[in-house]
C-alpha cells in the first residue's frame, strides 16, 4: 500500500485537493456580516434569496471557498448559520463549493458544522481562553470531519511581533498534533494580517512580521496552512481604493512567496500586481517590507493623488486605447475589462483578415501572459476568471465568421464534387465536403472537482 499524501482535502459536493501545485485557495468574503454591508443588510430584512445571490457571485469570479460569518448583534447568528447553510444545499452551484464556517461564537461554529455538506473549515479557535477549552473545541471539530484555522492568539493577548506569532503556533501545533490527534494538515494557522501604514512605529514591521512567520511556520511545523483576512492590511487607507488595491495585491504577492497558501479576499480589491502604478507599487513596498523610517509618510502624500479623482482616474484608465490593437486587447484580457472587446476585436480582424489568426495571434497572446503571471503569483483565480471571461466574448464574436467561413468552403467543395461526379446527389456531395472539412473531435479527461 502506497502511503496518502498529506494534502488538505476540502469538499462541498465537490472536492477540492491543495496539492503543491495549487497557486492559492482564495476565500470568498462577501458573505461576511462583519464585512460586506450589502449581505448584513440583505440578512436583516430577511432578504435570503438575494443573500444567496452574493454568494453566488463568489463562485462565479473564482473562489475556492466561501467564508460565512453571522456574528452581529441584531443577527441570531446560531438560527441564521443553520438556515443558510440548509439554503445552499438548495443551490447545486453554491454547495459544490467547501464552506468556512465563521464565528467567535462556538455556539454558532457547532451549529453550522451540523448543517454542513462536505468537508468545510472552521474559523476559528485560539488558546485564548486557555488550553483546556482549546482541546475540547479542537476534539469536537475533528469528530465533525472538518479542518481548522488557528489564531495567533493565546491568553496573553493577540499575537503582533515575529516571535509571538512563531511561539504561539508552534505551542498550539504540539498539543494538536501530540494531544488531540489532528490531522497537521487540516491545521490552519492565522498569523493575523495587522494594519500597516498607521503612523504608530511599533506596527511598522506587521506585514515584514507576517511574512516571516509565514516562512517559520512553513519550515518548521510540518504540513500546517497559513491564512490570513488580507483587507486588513490596508485599513489605513479606508475610501482609497486604489491604494487598497494595490497593497493587497503587494502583499499577497509577497506573503505567497513565502509560503501563504490561503486567504479571505475580496476579489473586486485587487490588482495585477505587474499593472500597478510603478511610484504607487515601490511606495506600497517600501511599507509592506518597512525600508525605512519615512515609508508612512511617503505612502500617505501619495495616496492624495489616488483619492478622489474619479474624473482623471478615468483619463488615466482609457490611455491605452490609443494603443495598437494587439495591445489593447493585452490590455482588456489583463483586466477582466469586456467593454471594448466586440470593437478591438473587429478592428484585428481587419489587420489579420482570418478569425483563426486573431484567435491564435493576439487573443492567445494575451491569454499566454495571464498565464505566467498567474504562475509567477501575480494575479489570482477570481483575475483570471474575468480574463477568460473577456477571451470567451471575442471568440463568441469570431464564432458566426469562422462558421461562414467554412460554409462557404463547403459549398464551393460541394459544387466541385458535382462536377467531378455527376451521379452524385446534391446531399450526398456535401455529406462529403462537410466530412473533409470537420474540425475533429478532441476528448479530454479529468477528475471531477479539479
Amino acid at each position: 500500500m502506497f502511503p496518502v499524501p498529506r494534502f488538505l482535502r476540502l469538499s462541498g459536493t465537490e472536492a477540492y485537493n491543495h496539492t503543491s501545485d495549487k497557486n492559492f485557495l482564495m476565500i470568498g468574503e462577501r458573505t461576511n456580516v462583519a464585512g460586506s454591508p450589502r449581505f448584513r443588510k440583505l440578512i436583516k430584512e430577511d432578504k435570503l434569496e438575494e443573500a444567496l445571490e452574493v454568494a453566488r457571485q463568489q463562485v462565479e469570479n473564482g473562489a475556492n471557498v466561501i467564508d460565512i460569518c453571522f456574528d452581529d448583534g441584531l443577527i441570531d447568528g446560531k438560527f441564521m448559520m443553520a438556515k443558510f447553510l440548509d439554503l445552499i444545499q438548495a443551490e447545486p452551484d453554491i454547495q459544490a463549493v467547501p464552506i468556512m464556517v465563521d464565528s467567535s461564537k462556538w455556539e454558532i461554529i457547532e451549529e453550522g458544522l451540523k448543517h454542513l455538506q462536505g468537508k468545510g473549515i472552521v474559523n476559528s479557535i485560539s488558546l485564548k481562553e486557555g488550553e483546556a477549552a482549546f482541546i475540547t473545541n479542537a476534539r469536537h471539530i475533528l469528530n465533525y470531519g472538518a479542518a481548522v484555522v488557528v489564531m495567533a492568539f493565546d491568553e496573553q493577548g493577540q499575537a503582533a511581533t515575529y516571535e509571538d506569532k512563531c511561539r504561539i503556533c508552534k505551542r498550539a501545533y504540539d498539543i494538536l498534533v501530540n494531544e488531540v490527534g489532528f490531522p497537521p494538515q487540516d491545521i490552519i494557522f492565522d498569523p493575523n494580517i495587522l494594519t500597516v501604514a498607521t503612523g504608530i512605529e511599533e506596527h511598522n514591521n506587521y506585514a515584514l512580521d507576517f511574512f516571516n512567520a509565514t516562512r517559520w511556520i512553513k519550515d518548521n511545523l510540518p504540513f500546517a496552512k497559513v491564512s490570513g483576512g488580507v483587507s486588513n492590511i490596508s485599513f489605513s487607507f479606508r475610501g482609497n481604493n486604489a491604494v487598497r488595491e494595490a497593497m493587497h495585491s503587494a502583499f499577497l504577492y509577497h506573503a505567497t512567496q513565502a509560503g501563504m497558501d490561503m486567504g479571505i479576499v475580496n476579489a473586486g480589491m485587487l490588482e495585477v500586481y505587474d499593472k500597478i502604478p510603478k511610484h504607487l507599487l515601490t511606495a506600497v513596498e517600501d511599507v509592506l517590507l518597512n525600508k525605512d523610517d519615512g515609508a508612512t509618510e511617503r505612502l500617505l502624500d501619495l495616496a492624495e493623488e489616488f483619492k478622489g479623482q474619479g474624473a482623471k482616474k478615468l483619463v488615466e484608465d482609457l490611455s491605452w486605447r490609443e494603443q495598437p490593437v494587439e495591445k489593447r486587447l493585452e490590455h482588456s484580457l489583463l483586466r477582466g475589462i469586456d467593454k471594448f472587446i466586440d470593437d478591438d476585436t473587429e478592428e484585428a480582424l481587419a489587420k489579420y483578415k482570418k478569425p483563426l489568426s486573431v484567435i491564435e495571434g493576439p487573443l492567445m497572446d494575451g491569454m499566454g501572459i495571464v498565464g505566467d503571471l498567474f504562475g509567477a503569483g501575480k494575479m489570482f483565480l477570481p483575475q483570471v476568471v474575468k480574463s477568460a471571461r473577456v477571451m470567451k466574448k471575442s471568440v463568441a464574436w469570431l464564432e458566426p465568421l469562422m462558421e461562414a467561413e467554412r460554409e462557404e468552403k463547403i459549398v464551393t467543395q460541394t459544387s466541385f464534387l458535382r462536377s467531378e461526379n455527376s451521379a452524385l446527389s446534391e446531399s450526398e456531395a456535401r455529406a462529403i465536403a462537410t466530412k473533409s472539412f470537420s474540425n475533429g473531435k478532441v476528448i479530454m479527461a479529468n477528475v471531477k472537482g479539479d
